[in-house]
C-alpha cells in the first residue's frame, strides 16, 4: 500500500473505527476548535487539512495523475490563511511550470471583485477580469496580487483553458510584470476580459 492508499484508508470513516485513535481524536479536537474559534472555516479547513494528510508528501500532482500545462485554469487547495490571503479550494490559473512547481493567480466569482476590477480605479488594479473562459460558468477575476508557486499536489482538476498564445494570456502577464515591477500602483488600460 502506498502513501495515498493509506491516507485515504485514514480518512476512510466508514470502516468502524479501522483508524487509529489519535487519529479520531485529532479529528475530533480540531472540529472542536473550528466550530467554536471559526465556525463559518470549519468546513473549509477540514477539506483543506485532510488534502494536506493526503498530498502533502507527493513530489507534484503527476503523482496522483493531475496533469497540468500553462493556461489551465484549475481548482485547486491553497490553504488556511491569514486576513486578505486567497486560502481554501478555488479557482487559479497556472502561469508556468518549473520545477515541478506551478506559477498560479488564484481567481474568483464573485460579481463585487468583477465589478471592481473594471472601475479604473487605482485602489484595485491588483485584480483582472478574466471574462468566462469555456469550463468556468461564470464571470471571473484574477488576484493578481496572489500569485505564488505552489506544488501541483495541491491541484485536484483542471476545469478550463486560456491558450498561452491569446490576447488575453499576454494582458495577464503583461499587467503582471508590471504590477510586480513598479512597486506601486500603476494604472492600466490593458485589455481584460
Amino acid at each position: 500500500m502506498n502513501f495515498i492508499e493509506e491516507s485515504n484508508a485514514l480518512l476512510d470513516t466508514s470502516a468502524n473505527n479501522a483508524y487509529p485513535a489519535e487519529w479520531r481524536n485529532y479529528i475530533r479536537a480540531r472540529e472542536e476548535i473550528y466550530s467554536r474559534l471559526l465556525p463559518d472555516y470549519l468546513k473549509p479547513n477540514m477539506r483543506s487539512e485532510a488534502m494536506w494528510v493526503i498530498r502533502s508528501q507527493c513530489g507534484s500532482g503527476e503523482e496522483v495523475g493531475v496533469h497540468v500545462v500553462p493556461g489551465d485554469i484549475c481548482w485547486m487547495d491553497f490553504g488556511q490563511t491569514f486576513l486578505n490571503e486567497m486560502g481554501y479550494q478555488h479557482f487559479g490559473l497556472v502561469l508556468s511550470i518549473w520545477n515541478r512547481k506551478a506559477l498560479v493567480i488564484p481567481l474568483t466569482s464573485n460579481a463585487a471583485a468583477y465589478e471592481k476590477a473594471g472601475n479604473g480605479s487605482l485602489l484595485w488594479n491588483h485584480l483582472f477580469r478574466i471574462g468566462m473562459p469555456e469550463g468556468l460558468n461564470r464571470p471571473s477575476t484574477l488576484f493578481l496580487n496572489d500569485i505564488r508557486f505552489i506544488n501541483t499536489a495541491r491541484i485536484l482538476y483542471v476545469r478550463a483553458h486560456i491558450d498561452p498564445d491569446s490576447e488575453l494570456f499576454h494582458a495577464i502577464q503583461t499587467r503582471l510584470i508590471g504590477f510586480l515591477t513598479s512597486g506601486s500602483p500603476v494604472k492600466y488600460d490593458t485589455m481584460q476580459g
